[in-house]
């Protein structure tokens, strides 16, 4: 099978992720895949490293210049799918009538009615299915007058690695100045009011009254990484909390570990959550957005019902405290990805709907 995937996003973020962990289990299962992308984009240069074939567009108009780009590679008529991978994605598949010359899949990765974009329902249009990556996601779609067999659920997925050796944990926890008599919490998460830092943030010094050696670690970029840094200064708590900017190597982050708290207050899915599970961690969560399809609570995890600093320092000091019963929940967790979450599980499920797509297009894949 033939397949074009086209992400213009400028950062690399969740969906970034699962655009590329996609190509390469495409590419591995012996089809075709390549990518139309920002030419300076990270997933450019990450997919380059790989041996992927790509298509670049500079970043000014690129949206323009994608659909120029996208239209003259469709009119090859080499592809059998067109897997548009965000929200910018859709309008050059839009302008350049793509569903004329293909079968095309867009992934919705956000629960924003589609009616808060401009024409977003009559790009959407464009696609023969819309992938959302929750229920919850999916909900929105439909909710925004798309007709519900148009729209499928396929979760994300994560690489299911070999957990961290003792070595690579210490060498992860030197990193960023922990000690053996420190426990870490952490969240991996770009950093916007709706992730819910804040609250994190908020709940560490009920933590550390019971747990004084106890520290946080906040990993990723985002405009209020300055209002929260002014808020830790008026805390008094500088010097227990660690904002490491964007991590490379972000599997580090999770090596380093002792709790994940994912305080997000509306979340589509979660890549971040779902790495932490792979990392057999105990997780914290807020019940909101997808989270409950995510996290059993008592189970995998635990949750909470609001993002409000109490409960999450209440649910995370259980765990500090029963430390076993928080390694069994970690065990569980990775047990979930590896029954629901897995990268290869997203693959196959992926397969299954071009597949569906091109039948029904009436044109059976070899």
């Amino acid at each position: 099978m033939n397949t074009l995937h086209v992400d213009l996003g400028k950062q690399w973020r969740g969906g970034q992720s699962q655009a590329l962990l996609l190509i390469q289990g495409l590419l591995a299962r012996g089809h075709s895949a390549e990518l139309l992308t920002r030419r300076e984009s990270p997933l450019a240069q990450r997919a380059h490293r790989l041996g992927i074939k790509v298509h670049s567009v500079p970043g000014p108009a690129a949206r323009l210049r994608a659909a120029l780009r996208l239209r003259k590679l469709l009119a090859e008529g080499k592809f059998d799918i067109l897997h548009l991978h965000d929200a910018h994605a859709v309008t050059p598949a839009w302008l350049a009538r793509a569903e004329r010359f293909t079968s095309v899949v867009a992934s919705r990765r956000v629960a924003y009615p589609l009616q808060t974009e401009l024409f977003a329902l009559a790009r959407y249009q464009t696609a023969h299915r819309i992938l959302a990556v929750s229920e919850f996601v999916a909900k929105s779609v439909v909710a925004s007058g798309m007709p519900r067999e148009r729209v499928q659920v396929v979760y994300d997925g994560v690489e299911l690695k070999p957990l961290p050796a003792p070595e690579i944990r210490r060498s992860a926890r030197d990193r960023w100045g922990i000690t053996d008599d420190e426990m870490l919490l952490g969240c991996v998460g770009y950093l916007l009011p709706e992730k819910g830092q804040e609250f994190l943030i908020r709940a560490l010094p009920a933590v550390r009254a019971r747990f004084p050696r106890c520290r946080l670690l906040l990993a990723g970029i985002g405009p209020q990484r300055g209002r929260f840094e002014r808020l830790v200064r008026e805390m008094g708590i500088e010097s227990a909390v660690i904002f490491t900017g964007f991590v490379e190597d972000v599997a580090q982050v999770y090596s380093a570990l002792d709790v994940f708290v994912f305080p997000s207050l509306a979340e589509p899915l979660g890549s971040s959550l779902l790495a932490a599970m792979a990392f057999a961690l105990p997780i914290v969560a807020v019940a909101r957005g997808a989270v409950p399809e995510v996290i059993e609570d008592g189970a995998t995890g635990l949750l909470v019902p609001d993002p409000d600093p109490q409960q999450i320092a209440a649910a995370i000091l259980r765990l500090l405290v029963d430390t076993k019963w928080a390694a069994r929940l970690g065990v569980a967790a990775r047990a979930a990805v590896q029954d629901r979450f897995s990268a290869d599980h997203m693959v196959e499920q992926t397969l299954q709907v071009y597949q569906q797509v091109r039948c029904r297009a009436g044109r059976s894949l070899p």
